[in-house]
């Protein structure tokens, strides 16, 4: 079971990921400092406990390191949805509420992603 992000790991991530090239603590210091006042300590802790539980891998430049993300967001939501999917004692229900959660655009989505996935999961439907 994956545990979602913190707050701060997911803000981190998050530019990450929109990013998606490896960067450096510096860069995403810069960049939360746009929103918060936070030091290059606690960047770089955050992307080394994200290291650390394997959501990021890092190569070494000079005497910094580089972070690239391991999976996508959309990997990371999926996994999240099919966690708390497993939680519920009665799965059908739970998908019906979910439906009735959604946005007309949400389901269309979900109609299109089901005609990609085709029959049981097995790829592209032919």
């Amino acid at each position: 079971m994956v545990r979602p992000l913190g707050e701060l790991e997911n803000a981190v991530m998050t530019r990450v990921w929109e990013w998606n090239r490896p960067v450096t603590v510096r860069e995403v210091l810069l960049d939360l400092r746009t929103e918060r006042d936070i030091a290059y300590t606690t960047v770089m802790t955050v992307l080394d406990k994200l290291y650390r539980k394997g959501w990021l891998r890092r190569e070494r430049e000079g005497r910094a390191y580089r972070y690239a993300p391991v999976s996508t967001r959309e990997a990371y939501t999926a996994t999240l949805m099919h966690d708390a999917w497993g939680t519920s004692d009665n799965p059908a229900a739970a998908l019906v509420h979910f439906f009735g959660m959604m946005s007309a655009e949400q389901r269309e989505a979900l109609a299109d992603a089901l005609r990609v996935a085709g029959p049981e999961g097995e790829g592209p439907a032919r």
